[in-house]
């Protein structure tokens, strides 16, 4: 059981930020090196798209039963899994010389994220009070949103001057640190009550589901939309997510516990925070097109979203300061305004060159700002609104709703721009790759509308 004699340290929370880097940083930097990787290892871009989304939808499939599982083995030795699982991950990546390895290392980076990002939240929850547990989680998300800033930046530079290989180098030198640092931490577990059974049926039909929802994403496209093994797909699809929602419903050991979800607070910021990751997918339409139709490298791709990184990791704490003075309403729903608005001014593909470019840099820096004032009251609305005992479980299945979205907003996003692409050329293609991301906004900004209430996170606040 947990040691409650021990107190956090500065090199706990190096450690588990390093950790979540492995995933935000070096993991989510294939997005940024497409052209890179393709012409490496000669993969079509649908077998590319896959690559990429493959990552985010199994850490977001396994998420919430690792989370569980950290609980009952130990939330240190669930994260040393995960660091193992990262260093495997992208040893195959490195490795890669086709497809195969390249499909195996991003099945086990998420399978890596799953372990990691449940039970290193669940450490800081344990071992750090107060303001000091605030302060470490906020460190968390800069790790988290940071990272997934970085890597555009990094992931560009490292391809294009020392090749993309060395981004997963890095990532496992990274990873070794994070071992090392977490080292002397004691284990921690939660108290065992109730059913403690796993839920695998459960598992099963939702990872059927969402494989078969997502290859119908990514490959309806190349498969053509009409072809039976399309539609068999989404019929699978669909009749899973039925079955799921029915015999999950009854369970009192369910791997996702549809009762959380009567909290309408807790449902505004799940479902804004699955859609505001679903935005992500802007990131790969902005860099594959500005590298494609405006003869960018991945490093001057890179460059245009570091206003995204610098916004990003300035507003995590003013986003906390303000959800403290106003409540968690107020800056969720302007983080989703400029969200919107700076997604949507990158879709004015029609602007000459240097307009463009200077547009879409302020478009990636709104972007920014409104994750960063977002992050947090999101965050705190989700986890004050879940009860005691199954905070481990809201904490799941709400950053199980950052890694879906973002899996399925890269998937959507970019089999969106492939099919305009064959068509209309890549000016088209951005533009309807970007609108795909401004309709996920503007839900994600009505579903705050309508289920956050305006006192929210005021009585948590201290």
């Amino acid at each position: 059981m947990m040691e409650k004699s021990y107190k956090g340290t500065d090199k706990l929370i190096t450690g588990i930020v390093f950790g979540v880097i492995t995933f935000w940083l070096f993991a989510q930097s294939m997005v940024n090196v497409v052209p890179a990787v393709q012409q490496d290892l000669g993969v079509s871009s649908g077998t590319l798209n896959v690559a990429i989304s493959l990552t985010a939808l199994f850490s977001g499939i396994f998420i919430v039963a690792a989370g569980g599982l950290a609980d009952k083995i130990g939330r240190k030795k669930m994260t040393n899994i995960g660091l193992i699982l990262s260093i495997v991950g992208s040893l195959c990546l490195v490795l890669a010389n086709g497809s195969t390895l390249l499909i195996i290392g991003r099945v086990i980076q998420g399978l890596s994220a799953a372990c990691i990002m449940p039970a290193t939240i669940a450490l800081m929850k344990d071992y750090f009070e107060g303001a000091e547990r605030q302060r470490a989680l906020s460190y968390w998300s800069i790790g988290s949103w940071g990272g997934s800033g970085v890597c555009s930046l990094l992931g560009g530079a490292i391809a294009t001057y020392m090749g993309w290989k060395w981004i997963f180098i890095i990532s496992i030198i990274f990873a070794i640190l994070g071992f090392w640092l977490i080292k002397d931490t004691p284990e921690s577990k939660a108290k065992q009550t109730g059913n403690t059974k796993f839920d695998v049926n459960g598992l099963i039909v939702f990872i059927i589901t969402m494989v078969a929802l997502n290859v119908f994403i990514t490959q309806g496209a190349e498969i053509g939309w009409t072809n039976w093994v399309t539609i068999i797909l989404l019929v699978v699809a669909i009749i899973g997510a039925i079955i799921f929602v029915k015999i999950e419903s009854r369970k009192s050991n369910a791997l996702i516990d549809f009762g959380l979800f009567k909290n309408a607070p807790y449902t505004g910021a799940t479902v804004s925070n699955f859609l505001l990751n679903a935005v992500a997918g802007t990131l790969v339409v902005a860099n594959t097109y500005v590298q494609e139709g405006r003869g960018f490298t991945s490093f001057q791709s890179g460059m245009l979203s570091i206003g995204y990184l610098i916004a990003v990791l300035a507003m995590i704490r003013v986003g906390e300061k303000i959800l403290q003075k106003i409540g968690a309403k107020k800056p969720m729903l302007w983080g989703s305004i400029l969200t919107l608005i700076g997604v949507g001014i990158m879709g004015l593909t029609f602007l000459p060159d240097l307009t463009y470019t200077v547009v879409v840099f302020i478009g990636f820096a709104l972007f920014g700002l409104g994750l960063g004032l977002y992050a947090t009251p999101s965050t705190d609305t989700a986890v004050s609104n879940a009860p005691d005992d199954k905070i481990g479980a809201a904490s799941g299945i709400y950053k199980m709703a950052s890694s879906l979205g973002s899996a399925f907003g890269v998937a959507i996003s970019a089999t969106v721009y492939a099919m305009i692409a064959s068509n209309n050329g890549v000016d088209a293609a951005a533009t309807g790759g970007i609108i795909t991301n401004v309709i996920f906004a503007v839900i994600a900004l009505l579903s705050i509308i309508f289920l956050v209430p305006n006192n929210a996170g005021k009585n948590e606040a201290s």
